[in-house]
């Protein structure tokens, strides 16, 4: 598969698992938006951009920055609370969903811990406090 079906497949997946417990998913006409998927619940709506992410060194790693062209230059987009709320990933290793809200993502890559470390570390952040299960907001 394309970098960009790989991608439209974990935004289908997402949008998905999204649907089915019970939220409502908007997609915003077009590619021009830094997020991919409007997820509604009730009081308030977030902006998603979703991202497929791999595993890596005993992490889940994931880009956390889109590579663009500005008038033929090739540039690097940084997300932040201006642009989206969350990260939807898709681990392609194993299908799981994982939600990254915005201010726990690293700038230009996140690698999310699958086993707790042998130490102690605060900038650790472990996969298993970002499944859709313990972070989507409204469940």
């Amino acid at each position: 598969m394309s970098t960009k079906q790989v991608g439209d497949t974990s935004e289908a997946m997402v949008l998905a698992e999204l649907v089915t417990r019970g939220y409502t998913v908007s997609v915003p006409f077009g590619d021009n938006d830094p997020y991919d998927l409007i997820v509604d619940i009730g009081d308030e709506l977030y902006r998603v951009q979703v991202k497929t992410g791999w595993i890596e060194d005993d992490c889940l790693r994931f880009k956390t920055a889109s590579k663009t062209t500005v008038e033929g230059t090739p540039c690097m987009d940084d997300y932040d609370t201006d642009d989206i709320d969350a990260f939807a990933v898709r681990c392609k290793n194993t299908g799981s969903l994982y939600w990254v809200p915005v201010g726990s993502a690293g700038k230009k890559n996140t690698y999310l811990r699958l086993d707790s470390p042998k130490i102690d570390h605060p900038s650790v952040s472990l996969a298993a406090e970002f499944t859709f299960d313990a972070m989507l907001p409204g469940s």
